[in-house]
């Protein structure tokens, strides 16, 4: 068949091209100026202004430093725990109250949603929520960071209006061959759900992964901080010389903006590297309620 393509239609498929590939290098171009600046020589790196298209002289000391500070590995860990245990709870939890309310002979089903979408609106806000989490014994343990969130409502009306599209024919037929509905919950609906439960995935574990304020509020003991409360000690109190303990003092500043650039990457790297398996089912999940038949 001949292409018939006008002269606008390629103009504009031209300008596009161009406007895109633009619009991708300015949102990469922070992440590769980050990168090229933790592998950067610290004294190139003082001295260079302007943009950065690669590293200046090739070094790894800043990721030597970063490697060194017992503060790092103990965040991560402790960050892996928050993840994982966090992530596993709101999933749990998540589909529990999803399922619940996707079913049409639930009591109350209406007003039990119209409640918990209020919440959205309105909330109690910091201080009450500091002294429930008090008031519960919680208070610098890493439940502080897992309960409070244990479910996040938009999210729950996404997994609800996911499970509602499964056909009610699969639940009837689980039913007359003598399933419960946490049989049919975890055989039935959550199998034909997997693109929105990878999409949760993703959500609850970037969320876990990025949080800091809710252990700086609740936590005290420093060995329960998360990788993000140790990010933001280096980068905003500028906490780099306990890094630095064998370099001149003339040298600590130069060297410090290095490690805060690998301190970045270090911190970021797990969570985009996550991303491309889970990729593949996010346009299929969040789109789940959007189109009607």
């Amino acid at each position: 068949m001949p292409n018939h393509t006008t002269a606008g239609e390629k103009t504009f498929n031209f300008v596009n091209t161009i406007f895109m590939l633009a619009l991708c290098f300015l949102t990469l171009y922070p992440f590769l100026y980050v990168l090229f600046s933790s592998f950067s020589d610290p004294g190139l790196l003082s001295a260079h202004r302007g943009l950065l298209y690669s590293p200046l002289s090739f070094s790894t000391e800043a990721y030597t430093a970063v490697f060194k500070n017992p503060m790092i590995a103990t965040g991560y860990q402790n960050t892996l725990y928050y993840v994982v245990v966090g992530t596993m709870l709101n999933l749990f939890m998540t589909c529990l109250g999803a399922y619940v309310l996707s079913r049409k002979n639930v009591l109350f089903n209406n007003f039990i949603m119209f409640m918990i979408v209020i919440t959205m609106v309105f909330h109690g806000g910091l201080i009450p929520s500091y002294l429930l989490v008090s008031n519960l014994g919680m208070l610098n343990t890493a439940w502080a960071l897992i309960i409070p969130g244990a479910i996040n409502t938009f999210n729950m009306i996404i997994m609800r209006t996911a499970f509602q599209a499964v056909p009610v024919s699969l639940e009837e037929s689980a039913r007359i061959d003598g399933a419960n509905d946490f049989t049919i919950l975890f055989k039935v609906v959550i199998p034909l759900s997997m693109p929105v439960i990878a999409v949760m995935i993703l959500w609850y574990t970037v969320g876990h992964w990025n949080s800091y304020f809710s252990a700086l509020i609740y936590l005290r003991d420093r060995e329960l901080y998360p990788l993000q409360l140790v990010l933001r000690e280096i980068l905003i109190t500028n906490s780099t010389s306990s890094m630095m303990t064998d370099v001149a003092v003339g040298d600590k500043i130069a060297i410090g903006e290095t490690i805060k650039h690998a301190t970045i990457i270090v911190s970021t790297l797990p969570i985009l590297l996550l991303y491309p398996f889970l990729q593949k089912y996010f346009v299929k999940g969040v789109m789940i309620g959007a189109i009607k038949e």
